[in-house]
């Protein structure tokens, strides 16, 4: 069974003040990162679980993700699960251009 996972991310108004280019690539940064890191969960893909979780995260000047909260249920507990743990793989982010920052992040889960 193929499955897809994607990423995509907005911008929440934590500190980020930098010009646009440079939050935009800094964004892009973060997605790339955590796209990296996530996974589908065997038993949502055994069970057919699709979705998309949205997770805040809040990341330190130094790029250390300090707290990940879901802000959107996937509709799937296990799908929710992975959306927050997968910030405890990723390590350290870059660091934002602006200091403290936080960002809103859909994970999204697909089954082809």
């Amino acid at each position: 069974m193929k499955f897809v996972v994607k990423i995509a991310a907005a911008l929440s108004v934590l500190a980020m003040t930098a010009t646009p280019g440079l939050a935009n690539d800094w964004v892009g940064s973060v997605k790339r990162n955590v796209a990296a890191k996530q996974t589908y969960p065997r038993t949502a893909q055994m069970r057919g679980e699709e979705g998309t979780a949205k997770v805040k995260v809040y990341v330190s000047a130094s790029g250390k993700v300090e707290k990940a909260e879901l802000v959107g249920s996937s509709g799937s507990s296990t799908l929710d699960k992975e959306a927050v743990a997968v910030f405890s793989r990723v390590g350290n982010l870059p660091a934002p251009p602006a200091g403290t920052s936080s960002v809103v992040l859909p994970l999204t889960w697909k089954l082809l």
